[in-house]
């Protein structure tokens, strides 16, 4: 069980979660990894140190992938993890100036042909109006691991439905 705790929002296709704690973070990107089914897009917005790596990580570690072998790809730009299910790409477009020609740099097209394949891309707002083809999942991270992080989420479905401590209210949810 996570013990991210859920905040009350108005919109009920994204929930807002709040980690205490790196751990947290990390079994909130398992949870996900483990209803991926293949061919999503997984899209982390959040500044330095937010923690976009370290929910990749727990991403992997919920496709079963050695946590350790994960990487950011700051300097690369895409690394590739090929999971007993399906090809992971991780992107991250730090180093990118943003606009039309960010897709194009990293061959983002090439990528989206392998429908199976799911594509993880920290600093997506570096991407624009992107519209993808596929299923889409939001991550909104407020918070740089000093404090607890803020993680709104939309497109994945519920993932903090069972989490240890809770906050009363209504269904959660936050734009992103």
């Amino acid at each position: 069980m996570i013990a991210c705790r859920r905040r009350s929002s108005k919109r009920v296709d994204s929930e807002t979660v709040v980690c205490e704690t790196r751990e947290d973070t990390f079994e909130l990107g398992s949870r996900l990894g483990a209803s991926l089914r293949g061919g999503e897009v997984v899209l982390l917005h959040g500044g330095l140190g937010a923690g976009k790596t370290l929910l990749t990580k727990g991403i992997l570690g919920g496709l079963a992938y050695d946590t350790d072998e994960v990487t950011s790809p700051s300097f690369t730009l895409v690394n590739l993890y090929k999971t007993d299910n399906f090809d992971v790409y991780h992107i991250d477009f730090w180093r990118l100036d943003g606009g039309t020609g960010t897709a194009d740099a990293v061959g983002l097209a090439d990528l989206l042909e392998n429908e199976s394949a799911v594509l993880i891309i920290e600093w997506a707002e570096k991407l624009g109006e992107h519209a993808f083809e596929r299923k889409v999942i939001n991550f909104n991270i407020e918070g740089d691991g000093e404090t607890p992080r803020r993680i709104t989420i939309s497109g994945a479905g519920n993932l903090a439905n069972e989490t240890d401590r809770r906050e009363k209210g209504g269904p959660v949810a936050g734009a992103v």
